[in-house]
């Protein structure tokens, strides 16, 4: 009889133990941060949007590369217009794009004097 109860105990604390992980696995603050676009500090924009932002500002635009310029430079455009990009060849990763393909793209805001470019971080296809 004491074993059973010994074992129902031990059965209860463990369940007790690891009922009590999930929650304290959540801890921590969640909202939103006090960081220009959330706690990334990463904003979606167009490419009008972008030519506002900041020197070194992240963004994500969605649209499509529709012309190589040569020297890892592309013309991106989206509803809002155009905008030159620069893309390293070590950020395409393999992924073969087309001017008629939708893609996303992230990267910092290049004020170069009155011009504006954004240096591709990441690229993928939606």
């Amino acid at each position: 009889m004491k074993k059973n109860l010994l074992t129902g105990a031990v059965l209860i604390l463990l369940f007790a133990f690891f009922a009590a992980l999930p929650a304290s696995a959540q801890e921590g603050f969640t909202g939103p941060s006090g960081r220009e676009g959330g706690k990334t500090g990463v904003r979606s924009v167009t490419t009008a949007e972008a030519k506002t932002l900041r020197d070194d500002a992240k963004v994500v635009l969605q649209g499509k590369i529709i012309r190589s310029l040569g020297d890892e430079k592309y013309t991106f455009r989206d509803s809002a217009g155009e905008i030159i990009v620069e893309i390293d060849r070590d950020v395409w990763r393999g992924l073969s794009v087309s001017e008629n393909d939708a893609v996303e793209i992230r990267g910092e805001i290049e004020k170069e004097g009155p011009r504006t470019e954004i240096d591709v971080k990441s690229i993928k296809k939606i």
